[in-house]
């Protein structure tokens, strides 16, 4: 059996916060409860639709812990990932549903998702991106060895441990740094 080469590139973005609004609480983020409460934001599909344009493929990476906590359903938040899919031009959506205490190598901070998503799919992860709202999705991304963008929304928590190589406002914001890096690379 030969060697699988990788030279397929991802956007690696997590879900609340990027794709969907989250629900605000003291500060930090939090998944909507319901699909009554999943919005999302009306220009998101054209945005992926440019990165899908330039070759990308688009892969959710999220954190759920809600269900270990109790406060959500898995069939629930598999609802929401549907409307994701058929909203949006995502090729594959990779969940933890695990809390820290579980110490498990899926839940970001750890790259095990990216990981995951990569090994799936076929991704060079050197030649791909990670867009997250929160210091865990930056972190995983370094660690797992993409480039990374950070949609800062000044969420009362801590920072990164990481720097990002791109610190931006907004999906949009995230989506044009990453075409200006992509015409460099052609």
């Amino acid at each position: 059996m030969g060697v699988r080469t990788l030279s397929r590139r991802a956007v690696f973005l997590d879900r609340d916060g990027v794709l969907n609004r989250p629900v605000i609480r003291n500060g930090k983020p939090h998944p909507p409860p319901s699909r009554s409460e999943f919005e999302i934001p009306p220009e998101t599909e054209t945005l992926l639709g440019r990165l899908k344009e330039r070759g990308f493929l688009l892969l959710v990476v999220t954190n759920q812990p809600d269900v270990r906590r109790g406060l959500q359903s898995r069939d629930e938040v598999e609802r929401m990932h549907a409307l994701l899919q058929a909203r949006l031009p995502i090729d594959g959506i990779f969940t933890c549903y695990h809390d820290d205490a579980d110490e498990c190598e899926c839940r970001k901070p750890k790259p095990g998702l990216l990981r995951q998503a990569a090994s799936a799919h076929g991704v060079d992860v050197a030649e791909s991106y990670l867009v997250g709202d929160r210091w865990r999705d930056v972190d995983a991304g370094r660690v797992a060895g993409c480039r990374v963008v950070w949609i800062d929304y000044g969420y009362r928590e801590r920072g990164p441990a990481a720097e990002p190589d791109a610190r931006v406002n907004s999906l949009e914001a995230a989506v044009a740094w990453i075409a200006e890096q992509d015409e460099k690379r052609r």
